[in-house]
């Protein structure tokens, strides 16, 4: 069984940084993209940024110039460095990974989500 699990949520202030990491576990051949995504209160799920397996990235234009996403593929983990962080970036946050597991089976999995909250 592959598991995501997210760590460094937590409570900031407007203009103030976190770090997300979310490390992927369990019988794994190889990971293809990873990413991270947020659900705000009231809104729809939406796509913050993804990486590649190749180091490719792709950001909303909402977090673009405040947001990095990284990745290091020895220790199977992504990471989301958050910079300059508004209150509208409140949400929970979830990673996600596509993958190929140890027995060559696909999948899609996900974290089970870390709460950032930012106050002014």
């Amino acid at each position: 069984q592959v598991q995501l699990v997210e760590s460094g949520g937590g409570l900031v202030q407007t203009g103030g940084s976190l770090r997300l990491s979310c490390a992927a576990s369990g019988s794994i051949f190889s990971i293809n993209d990873m990413g991270w995504h947020r659900q705000a209160p009231g809104k729809q799920r939406e796509l913050v940024a993804a990486i590649t397996s190749g180091g490719s990235t792709n950001y909303a234009d909402s977090v673009k110039g405040r947001f990095t996403i990284s990745r290091d593929n020895a220790k199977n983990t992504v990471y989301l460095q958050m910079n300059s962080l508004k209150s509208e970036d409140t949400a929970v946050y979830y990673c996600n990974a596509d993958l190929y597991s140890g027995s060559f089976r696909y999948l899609v999995v996900w974290g089970q989500g870390t709460l950032v909250t930012v106050s002014s």
